[in-house]
């Protein structure tokens, strides 16, 4: 296997710190976003570059020229990128009536628009050489908009609407665009949860209060049963990064308590989406 230059963003912790390790140790030259070095990441940031075929950026992903500096330095040092995980992202889960517009910004920010600035950098350079792959790491709620979870899965189905329609786009130039569908695991961001800034709505909600509750609950009772590693979700990238061009499959999910049920939706949503590209003269790019 031919060794790629990796560009995976929030790498401080859970899914990222994994991933940037896992690919790292097969020899890919691997830079890892990470905000706040000097900070409160300080610790985690040091850890992480003294690691082998590792180099740690300091990158704000909501910050337009952050962002592009950062990706200057990659192709200075290397002249191309060859691999984007774009797995930085947040969550909020609560009474959705209680997300102000600000909450939603932020929200999109970070899960929508920092994925596609980081795409929209790496993509003229992967046209150019006519591979190149890029890995969004979505979530189960992608799929599935529940209750509770509404701001953050509508940030996810925008995230999945992006790399769907692209996979296609830019499949015969050579570049493959993926999605990671992880369930519920025992990261720090499970334990970074947002809620709502608007607490007015709350007493509006008594009638399903306790629903919330419930849903944390039975989270909590996956973690005990299943015992998620959120090893796999790193082993998964790894996994998408050996596999040939081309033959890398649009949504990967990483899931060992409820991923049967995203699996059949996504496999009976595939048969219904290949019938739409072919009704409207687009069958070509199923190939």
């Amino acid at each position: 296997m031919s060794k790629k230059v990796v560009l995976i963003t929030g790498t401080n912790s859970g899914f990222g710190w994994l991933a940037a390790k896992s690919v790292a140790a097969l020899g890919h030259t691997v830079y890892a976003t990470i905000r706040d070095t000097d900070g409160k990441n300080a610790d985690m940031a040091k850890a992480l570059a003294q690691i082998e075929n590792v180099t740690v950026l300091d990158v704000s992903l909501t910050d337009e020229v952050s962002v592009k500096n950062a990706f200057d330095t990659i192709i200075a040092n290397e002249g191309t990128i060859d691999v984007l995980v774009n797995n930085a992202g947040a969550a909020m889960f609560g009474v959705a009536e209680g997300a102000t517009t600000d909450d939603v910004q932020r929200l999109l920010d970070v899960n929508v628009i920092a994925p596609w600035r980081l795409m929209k950098l790496a993509l003229p350079f992967m046209r150019k050489q006519s591979e190149g792959l890029i890995i969004n790491v979505s979530s189960g709620w992608g799929r599935f908009s529940a209750p509770f979870t509404v701001v953050y899965a509508a940030s996810k189905f925008a995230l999945e609407g992006l790399s769907e329609g692209l996979h296609y786009e830019v499949r015969p130039l050579g570049v493959d665009v993926v999605i990671i569908q992880p369930g519920a695991f025992p990261t720090e961001m499970s334990q970074k949860i947002q809620v709502g800034s608007d607490a007015s709505v709350a007493s509006e909600y008594q009638a399903i209060a306790d629903v919330p509750n419930k849903l944390f609950a039975a989270i909590g009772q996956m973690f005990e049963t299943a015992n998620p590693n959120p090893q796999e979700v790193a082993d998964a990238i790894v996994n998408l990064i050996k596999l040939p061009k081309g033959q890398r499959p649009l949504r990967t999910v990483v899931d060992s308590a409820t991923g049967d049920i995203t699996k059949r939706a996504n496999d009976a949503v595939k048969v219904e989406f290949d019938k739409v590209l072919t009704a409207f003269g687009m069958e070509d790019l199923l190939a």
